[in-house]
């Protein structure tokens, strides 16, 4: 412990992260820097890399499908995230006011969030059958039509939402929950004297003091929804007329059905940027209306 470094105060600091910094250069800096690099070749992973400077970017530019493909992940992204949050924080704001039962609850919420994406996809797929599943049966049994849940254009991509909403929104709502048993109880009081309404308390007092954790769970599912790419693997593979194809399953299947890799690394690098973008403009617009306690 006697040694130069750790004697010397200013250096002792660049010691101490070294070991995250090199995890960081290694798992997520050298990726990033390697894709960006493949992105400026033609290579189909068994041959010699060819370099073509930026003509992968203009072909993403001209390519009439990716504007599709942006299309139906920003539809399912914010599709996604609004439905999560809300029905999330309508679950967290009942199981806050329950007084019995609430643990069973609680663990009931948070079941299909264990399930494997995979097979919570499987059993959906099979739901969502257009002749023999269980959601066609029970409309017909109402007297109402048949849905084409993953046939219909029109709809399919709103489905995989479905899937995606009923596998995250229990471990949001416990999130939420845990927030919501923070805030001191004797606002709720102070509020109760002053004659303040279910909805004032909710907008005046619940809302803001649960305001770090929506934010950081927005940002959190807007990442993640982004990368979605189970649910569309298993249940449509992106149709149907691509319909349901997202930038994470173009990058796949060009990368590794197509042997496209350095269109495929194009169009991560785009990916990258978007959430990128995304994320700094998130911050300096809504960090300010975060109430942090």
């Amino acid at each position: 412990m006697n040694s130069t470094l750790l004697r010397d105060h200013r250096l002792l600091p660049y010691a101490l992260i070294a070991p995250a910094i090199v995890l960081l250069s290694v798992f997520y800096l050298y990726p990033i820097g390697y894709n960006a690099v493949l992105s400026l070749f033609s290579w189909d992973l068994r041959g010699p890399m060819t370099f073509i400077g930026f003509d992968n970017f203009a072909e993403l530019a001209s390519d009439p499908d990716f504007g599709l493909v942006l299309r139906n992940t920003v539809v399912y992204t914010v599709t996604e995230v609004i439905l999560v949050m809300l029905i999330g924080l309508g679950l967290a704001l009942y199981l806050n006011s329950l007084r019995r039962f609430g643990g069973f609850l609680q663990a009931v919420t948070f079941a299909p969030n264990v399930v494997a994406l995979v097979s919570v996809s499987l059993i959906f797929v099979w739901l969502m059958d257009t002749d023999n599943g269980l959601f066609n049966q029970l409309l017909a049994s109402a007297g109402l039509p048949e849905v084409g849940w993953l046939s219909d254009p029109d709809v399919a991509l709103f489905s995989l939402v479905l899937v995606s909403v009923w596998k995250s929104v229990g471990l949001n709502a416990l999130i939420l929950l845990a927030a919501l048993r923070s805030i001191p109880t004797h606002l709720f009081e102070a509020a109760a004297l002053d004659n303040a309404s279910p909805f004032t308390q909710l907008r005046r007092i619940t809302l803001p003091m649960i305001s770090p954790t929506l934010f950081f769970l927005t940002l959190v599912n807007v990442i993640g929804s982004f990368q979605a790419f189970d649910t569309i693997n298993v249940m449509t593979r992106g149709g149907p007329r691509n319909s349901t194809n997202t930038l994470i399953f173009s990058i796949y299947r060009e990368g590794f059905e197509y042997y496209r890799v350095g269109y495929a690394a194009a169009m991560a690098l785009v990916l990258m940027v978007i959430v990128g973008i995304f994320t700094i403009v998130y911050f300096q617009v809504l960090q300010k209306r975060v109430h942090y306690r």
